[in-house]
């Protein structure tokens, strides 16, 4: 017995007031999700939405630059894929989803 220690038992807290405790336990868990949606979520859909009515306002003739740093001026458009001519006489086809940027008219010598 010189190892083990007694244990013993605590009293249980009053039933009365759980009620408004648990609410108040919840209480920052809901305000972390609010406050996760309006910094990082909220943006987000945002950026995206924008993204979008840029890729769809494509047209012949846009200055663009793609994923990974490719410069271009777009020739043709099409549902899924834009060929963008890099050089003259040389075109490279890329996703739409892939164009990053549409640059000024005239930035591409």
């Amino acid at each position: 017995m010189v190892f083990i220690s007694n244990a013993y038992a605590q009293a249980a807290p009053a039933a009365a007031a759980s009620g408004s405790s648990q609410l108040m336990s919840l209480l920052p868990l809901v305000l972390m999700f609010v406050v996760l949606y309006f910094i990082m979520i909220r943006p987000q859909m945002k950026r995206q939405k924008e993204h979008k009515a840029m890729i769809d306002a494509l047209a012949k003739g846009d200055e663009v630059v793609a994923g990974g740093g490719l410069l271009g001026k777009v020739a043709k458009v099409g549902d899924v894929y834009v060929s963008l001519e890099v050089s003259s006489g040389v075109e490279v086809q890329v996703q739409r989803a892939s164009v990053v940027q549409i640059l000024p008219k005239g930035t591409i010598k």
